[in-house]
């Protein structure tokens, strides 16, 4: 994949150097999951973000997923990663840093898996959203629609 250029934003595949950007990018994720689940706060990280790293390089390097970084005047500002499988396809991740955020770039990378979805022959997509986040709107715009309800419970909890 090549460099594409979009916004002040250069979207690049993640490479073993961005491991410190995407581990900062990651534990953001799990905090902001942690602020918007309406049901799960606190369970976010769900595995410590050198081993989700570990695992996006080794499913890169076997040809089942892409990951990219959006960096902006030098500074990794979110990334996405996808996996496919076939004709059927997952945006895996999709996070852009809070400084950053509702300046496009969300938009930028969702238009890059998109294209890649598309050139890889995928005709289903599928994401997984943490209930009580505002992606699904971004989703939305992009012709995601509710699939399935994915219930999960704690067995420690009584039942209400």
């Amino acid at each position: 994949m090549e460099e594409r250029k979009e916004n002040n934003c250069i979207i690049r595949p993640a490479a073993v150097g961005d491991r410190a950007a995407l581990s900062a990018c990651l534990e953001a994720l799990a905090a902001h999951h942690n602020s918007v689940s309406l049901n799960f706060a606190g369970d976010y990280p769900r595995k410590p973000s050198d081993k989700v790293i570990e695992e996006f390089f080794e499913s890169v390097s076997a040809g089942s997923a892409e990951a990219v970084v959006a960096e902006v005047e030098g500074c990794a500002a979110g990334f996405a990663k996808i996996s496919f499988c076939g004709d059927e396809g997952w945006l895996d991740y999709l996070f852009v840093l809070e400084e950053y955020r509702k300046k496009g770039y969300g938009a930028i990378l969702m238009d890059w898996a998109m294209a890649e979805f598309e050139r890889l022959g995928v005709r289903k997509i599928n994401v997984k959203v943490v209930c009580g986040n505002d992606a699904v709107g971004l989703y939305e715009k992009y012709g995601f629609k509710m699939n399935a309800y994915i219930l999960s419970a704690r067995p420690d909890k009584s039942r209400n």
